[in-house]
């Protein structure tokens, strides 16, 4: 539903602050790190596409030979082609006549509605863009445990929120069980959903995700930084150097040390790549900064490239900044070789405006609505130089 002189009508009492104080968490960090470029981007029949060759394999055509023996018989470089599809995201917001008639004319308005609904979905599209970063493509967000009345109880409510419309589907993300209902409601992990019960439906193992969004969100670094699964149309089963590192305990979380984040970041350098930054949720740095501080170490964040903050985790390379950021899986590490990661797209987000103004009427409404959209993806091309440390336990 748009916005209307109901909704709006906060905005249009007396002032006593300067600007809306927003109740959200919208720190975003993840995403702000990684290049953007247009390089590569081209349009083809049926789409946008990046496409990039892999060198998978060297040139064997040498060797050391005696006196009139024959020469090493000639090789070449071992590739293949890598292809990345551009996502293609939305966000809208939509005013009343009325809204956009009298909001803007208000004296008393300490807040313009429109700049605050544009600003707002600005704010909105960034985070959400966050989640993407660090998610599986898929747009799953979590997986429910157990089902009750227009209750669903999930394994974790980090990528939910009031208000959020859902689907829940199956694990083959084929059947869907619920289209389209809003959340009312989260207590712990217990998410209440509109509309008419479907407990009869929906089982344990099911996932939820944003409505309408199954396999249509950016590729994120989990679906990355894997040593599994095809990529880009790459198979790892078929070029096994396309494979992240992966160190994992098996499902068990055990406890955080430096060794195993040695481990992680050596086995990225036996494979040509550095390691330049560490992705963690809040309660992975609690977990170092206690490890440091039993070791007696200094626990001070430090400035690192690009204005981000860290823990220095110190290798024999340089130190690697560990950066906290609310929207990291939990029980995980992610180790970057951020100049292996790129996302792609024509042009940062813009106004829909094909017709000259950013506002479209709804036609038979009073009302106005405006998009803004971005085609663009993530892409690595050295997928062997990115590691993950799995199942830690939180501090």
């Amino acid at each position: 539903m748009g916005a209307t002189m109901t909704t709006v009508s906060a905005l249009l009492k007396e002032v006593y602050e300067k600007d809306v104080q927003d109740q959200m968490n919208n720190d975003v960090v993840g995403f702000k790190r990684i290049e953007r470029t247009s390089e590569g981007v081209s349009n083809e029949v049926g789409g946008r596409y990046v496409t990039f060759p892999l060198r998978i394999g060297r040139n064997h055509g040498i060797g050391a030979r005696n006196e009139m023996e024959a020469l090493p018989t000639p090789g070449q470089q071992k590739t293949t082609a890598a292809r990345v599809n551009l996502k293609h995201l939305y966000g809208g917001i939509r005013f009343s006549g009325q809204t956009l008639k009298l909001a803007d004319t208000n004296v008393q308005a300490f807040a313009s509605a429109i700049d605050e609904e544009m600003d707002g979905l600005k704010r909105d599209l960034a985070k959400d863009l966050n989640f993407q970063f660090y998610g599986p493509g898929t747009g799953v967000r979590t997986t429910i445990t157990a089902d009750g009345v227009n209750t669903i109880t999930v394994a974790s409510v980090q990528y939910l929120e009031v208000d959020m419309m859902i689907d829940v589907l199956d694990t083959t993300l084929v059947t869907t069980r619920i289209s389209n209902r809003k959340i009312t409601a989260i207590n712990g992990l217990v998410v209440t959903y509109d509309g008419a019960d479907a407990s009869a439906s929906i089982v344990a193992t099911d996932v939820v995700v944003r409505t309408g969004n199954v396999n249509r969100e950016m590729t994120g670094i989990t679906a990355i930084v894997k040593d599994t699964g095809t990529l880009y149309n790459v198979d790892p089963t078929v070029v096994p150097l396309w494979k992240s590192i992966r160190n994992h305990n098996s499902g068990t979380n055990r406890a955080l040390t430096e060794a195993l984040m040695i481990k992680v970041v050596d086995d990225v350098r036996t494979n040509g790549g550095e390691t330049t930054v560490g992705f963690c949720s809040l309660g992975v740095r609690r977990a170092y900064y206690n490890l440091l501080k039993t070791d007696r170490r200094y626990v001070n964040t430090q400035k690192f490239e690009g204005g981000f903050s860290g823990l220095a985790f110190t290798t024999d390379k340089g130190d690697v900044p560990i950066v906290v950021d609310v929207d990291a899986p939990f029980n995980r590490i992610f180790f970057l070789n951020e100049k292996a990661i790129k996302l792609y797209r024509e042009s940062d987000w813009s106004w829909m405006d094909y017709d000259g103004s950013n506002f479209q009427r709804v036609i038979g409404f009073d009302a106005y609505e405006a998009t803004m959209y971005m085609y663009c993806e993530m892409g690595t091309h050295r997928r062997n130089t990115h590691g993950v440390l799995e199942d830690l336990t939180e501090g």
